[in-house]
């Protein structure tokens, strides 16, 4: 059983004033039941929001029912045993409240007034929410985790509409986000638009932001299921088997995820509401472990169940709720920029869709400003772009990367929100057609 009890505190603004802001309370209740049989163990998981104690056997019976009622689950592993339970198991969930913002606040009411004074109209909001797991099992499971998760997005616009530009962050607890440098930030961007030229569609020297390269990374981490690639429907299948092994970089590019690591700790252990190719019920309460994903370059793991790793060979690689890129450079955005002798400097991706899972050919959409850098200086605002870019291929032809910093990947910020990335210098990104949104 999985039990979720999720708390929300919210502010919106808009036009450099404060709109809305509330906080909210929900639970929702996972029922994993496991009926065995002649032809082996079937599974049934009803989820429902809300529930009550009087609600909580009648939920237990429609989990046995739906078990009764299905076929012998093919991810059918014994439940996990002698994980020691959490301490704080039978405490009461962790709570936000609008006193998260109590420093925040008063930080984004001077980012509003430079704002005005300075002729920009900000948007935006800021998200913070706790979750408390709590899972248990009839093995004697009682594990519980607290994640707590914070976003801040701010877009800056002209008065006239004309420019836009867009910074976010990814926090904890608000305690180490600045609203009034986030608007300076927007404040250069919206400068450097004044100027404003037009490129066609080509292949361009582009240096892609850590929240784009987020953006990219986090649907190649979504599209590593070690069972896909060995039955041959992935970027990451070769003739027989598997790319695991292969080098995918000439930089020495590490992706990894830890559940531990600091400022992007993340829960420890399997937490799985639904089995597919890449999570199993029955793994609920595994152990996670910090796993790299690409070492130096090479192919090292490929996310797996205990059912497919058996079925493939490969070890056990659980996925883990954060993803770290790590190129072992240390020049910022802004050296790189200014090594820069013609190219192009993005903002962030959108509207990020799947072309090609062969290859792993996403495209989508650049928005929010894209810059000409000429001679080391940003020389002013073009057009926005279609790309067509698949981030295995991007990993390979990428010829720098840059300081790893915490980014909050902009498509992505409503599942995936714990990421540490380091911007890359690509020579050719392919800039498939011009597109005249904002």
């Amino acid at each position: 059983m999985i039990a979720d009890e999720q708390s929300t505190a919210n502010l919106r603004w808009a036009g450099n004033a404060l709109t809305t802001n509330g906080v909210t309370r929900g639970r929702t209740l996972t029922v994993i039941a496991t009926v065995d049989g002649a032809e082996g163990t079937a599974s049934g998981v009803v989820s429902r929001s809300a529930v009550t104690m009087d609600e909580l056997e009648p939920l237990v019976r429609a989990a046995e029912a739906a078990a009764r009622g299905a076929g012998p689950a093919e991810d059918a592993q014994p439940l996990v045993t002698g994980v020691p339970a959490s301490p704080e198991f039978t405490e009461a969930p962790a709570e936000t409240s609008s006193a998260v913002f109590a420093d925040f606040a008063p930080a984004l009411g001077e980012a509003f007034a430079r704002a005005r004074a300075g002729g920009r109209e900000l948007y935006g909001f800021a998200h913070h929410e706790v979750v408390s797991t709590y899972l248990g099992t009839s093995t004697g499971l009682r594990l519980r985790h607290d994640q707590p998760n914070g976003t801040l997005e701010v877009n800056a616009k002209s008065p006239d509409r004309t420019r836009s530009a867009w910074a976010g962050r990814s926090t904890r607890d608000f305690k180490d986000v600045d609203p009034t440098a986030l608007d300076a930030e927007l404040a250069v961007r919206l400068g450097w638009a004044e100027r404003r030229l037009e490129l066609p569609a080509g292949r361009y020297e582009t240096l892609l932001p850590p929240s784009a390269v987020a953006d990219l990374l986090v649907y190649q981490m979504w599209s590593a299921s070690g069972r896909d690639a060995a039955e041959g429907r992935t970027v990451f299948s070769k003739p027989g088997g598997t790319r695991v092994g292969e080098k995918l970089s000439e930089l020495p590019l590490t992706l990894r995820s830890d559940p531990h690591e600091p400022g992007l700790e993340s829960a420890p252990f399997v937490i799985a509401h639904s089995s597919g190719d890449d999570q199993s019920v029955f793994d609920n309460g595994l152990p996670l472990a910090a796993t790299d994903w690409v070492r130096e370059g090479e192919l090292r793991r490929l996310t797996t169940t205990r059912h497919s790793a058996g079925l493939t060979g490969l070890p056990v690689a659980p996925a883990i709720d954060n993803l770290i890129l790590e190129g072992g450079a240390d020049r910022s955005l802004d050296e790189m920029v200014a090594a820069t002798e013609r190219g192009l400097l993005l903002t962030c991706l959108w509207y990020i869709r799947e072309v090609d899972p062969a290859t792993l050919l996403l495209t989508g959409l650049t928005r929010d400003g894209v810059y000409l850098v000429e001679n080391g200086e940003i020389t002013g605002e073009v057009n926005n772009f279609r790309f067509n870019e698949s981030p295995v291929d991007l990993l390979g032809r990428a010829t720098e990367a840059g300081r790893t910093v915490r980014t909050l990947p902009r498509e992505w910020s409503d599942w995936f929100t714990r990421a540490a990335m380091p911007p890359l210098r690509v020579p050719d990104f392919n800039m498939s057609s011009v597109s005249r949104g904002v």
